[in-house]
């Protein structure tokens, strides 16, 4: 029994005697490393550069045709035929349509009649009162009956002249019958189909005309934008437009700043400007919705950071700014325009400096920060992760083997 109580003594001075103790295994360096005391938090740096930054002005604009132009018949009557194909490009004074030509002829040699009875009765009249002349100059008939006819003469005359434009009418009606194309553009859908009664108070005519090459955008600008604008133009300098895509993604055309509105809109405080596109490929449409770009200036050689590294706060937009030491600094910024990734900015900032672009949203000032390559960074703090998952923790470790002893 004695040699069975100092077995278990001894065995017990044994195991505490060797054992770590719990504090340790939770307190050391280790832990306090893990609380991010004195953690470096990685992060993804730019350099500042000395850049040219375009001004841009955004806005959003439509396509309006250049031309457009409603195909209508100017005389009533049956249509026979029409020539077009909807959709179709068309040239101003091509044949599009044609109305049933029969009764404007009829009406054409109507006039004809008309007049060659009535020329016949002026050159009637002319003969006669060349008689009356030479009587009179015999004295054998009086004053009264030759200036009678000289009136007649003159009203002959009235009526051919009235029987001429009846057939000048006339023909013109006549050649009203074959509807021709008032301008060059992509002809629309037909309205009317071969076989109808059509009128020319028609409201919707036969279809449309738009001019697709070149083509208008009209889009607004703030009024502030105004005086630049005319200081450019008044230089007789050309502002190149931009139209992009609802999205955004895709440039459409390329062109420049034509004109302005007369008037700013007081209930927006905008103006509205129209600007021309060539468009060539005819990528714009007529009443398509579009993103305008107006580049109004170029900034030349200023101080620009990434917009990634922008920052904002109670105070205003900030940076933070990367020492040789790795120490980050908070350094406040008077955004300017934005170019792309890129924006102009005034405070106290030097080109070369390395601002954080990723990783800024645990950052405070005068936090310490390691600098990672966006790949390699990624790389290291995965196989971080794994190590860390598969290493246990040294309090793990000492109470996995008292739970084995146990």
């Amino acid at each position: 029994m004695a040699l069975l109580l100092a077995g278990l003594i001894g065995g017990a001075w044994y195991w505490s005697s060797h054992r770590a103790p719990p504090v340790a295994a939770g307190g050391g360096h280790g832990g306090m490393k893990g609380s991010g005391g004195n953690h470096a938090q990685p992060v993804s740096v730019e350099t500042i550069q000395k850049r040219d930054i375009r001004v841009w002005v955004d806005a959003l604009g439509t396509v309006t045709p250049r031309n457009l132009a409603l195909v209508r018949v100017k005389v009533d009557g049956t249509l026979l035929r029409v020539n077009f194909r909807e959709g179709q490009m068309v040239k101003a004074g091509d044949l599009l349509a044609e109305i049933d030509p029969r009764p404007f002829r009829i009406q054409l040699e109507q006039a004809r009649g008309q007049l060659t009875r009535d020329t016949a009765l002026l050159d009637n009249a002319r003969l006669d009162l060349a008689r009356y002349r030479d009587l009179l100059a015999k004295d054998a008939i009086a004053r009264q009956q030759v200036d009678s006819q000289e009136a007649l003469v003159r009203q002959c005359q009235g009526t051919v002249v009235a029987d001429r434009a009846l057939v000048d009418n006339a023909a013109l009606q006549l050649g009203y019958t074959r509807v021709v194309a008032p301008a060059s553009g992509r002809i629309g859908l037909r309205q009317v189909d071969p076989g109808n009664q059509v009128h020319a108070s028609d409201a919707a005519g036969l279809a449309t005309i738009v001019q697709l090459q070149p083509t208008t955008v009209v889009f607004s600008v703030p009024e502030a934008r105004l005086p630049a604008i005319s200081r450019r133009a008044a230089a007789h300098q050309s502002l190149p437009v931009e139209a992009w895509d609802r999205e955004q993604r895709a440039r459409l055309a390329e062109g420049r700043l034509l004109t302005t509105d007369n008037q700013i809109d007081p209930a927006t405080g905008t103006i509205r400007v129209k600007a021309e596109f060539a468009n060539r490929d005819n990528r714009l449409f007529p009443n398509q919705f579009v993103n305008v770009r107006l580049l109004l200036d170029v900034l030349h050689q200023v101080v620009a950071i990434p917009t990634a590294a922008v920052q904002r706060g109670d105070k205003g937009s900030f940076v933070y700014r990367v020492g040789a030491d790795g120490t980050v600094r908070v350094v406040p910024v008077q955004p300017g325009a934005v170019d792309g990734d890129w924006m102009a900015v005034s405070g106290a900032l030097e080109p070369g400096d390395k601002l954080v672009v990723d990783g800024a949203d645990k950052l405070r000032d005068g936090a310490r920060a390691e600098v990672v390559v966006p790949g390699a960074g990624k790389a290291a703090r995965g196989t971080g992760a794994s190590q860390g998952k598969t290493r246990p923790a040294a309090g793990d470790l000492a109470r996995g083997v008292t739970g084995a002893a146990r």
